[in-house]
């Protein structure tokens, strides 16, 4: 959705469903949240920034624009220490 939404796109087709905004915003705390409170997998693997970011690195392969932008917003409203209010705040920075 962010690398959408840096294109220009308010929503995105994702599995023939509308995403937008609020459903990456509510993504993105629930990351951060387990990465910052311990969560584990059911396989025991903790939940902390290398597997996410091996995760991310997979999924970018899918998408069909450029989405290195919209990893580095990710990166830094997901992964930070402190947490940012609302994942388009420093994605307004990357607007022309």
């Amino acid at each position: 959705y962010l690398a959408s939404w840096l294109e220009g796109t308010g929503a995105a087709a994702i599995d023939n469903l509308m995403e937008d905004v609020a459903t990456a915003e509510i993504s993105r705390c629930q990351i951060w949240q387990w990465v910052h409170g311990g969560a584990h997998l059911e396989d025991g693997r903790p939940v902390d920034r290398p597997l996410v970011r091996r995760l991310a690195e997979e999924e970018m392969s899918s998408i069909p624009i450029d989405p290195s932008t919209a990893w580095k917003v990710f990166e830094e409203v997901a992964l930070a220490d402190d947490f940012v209010e609302f994942l388009t705040l420093p994605a307004y920075e990357l607007i022309d």
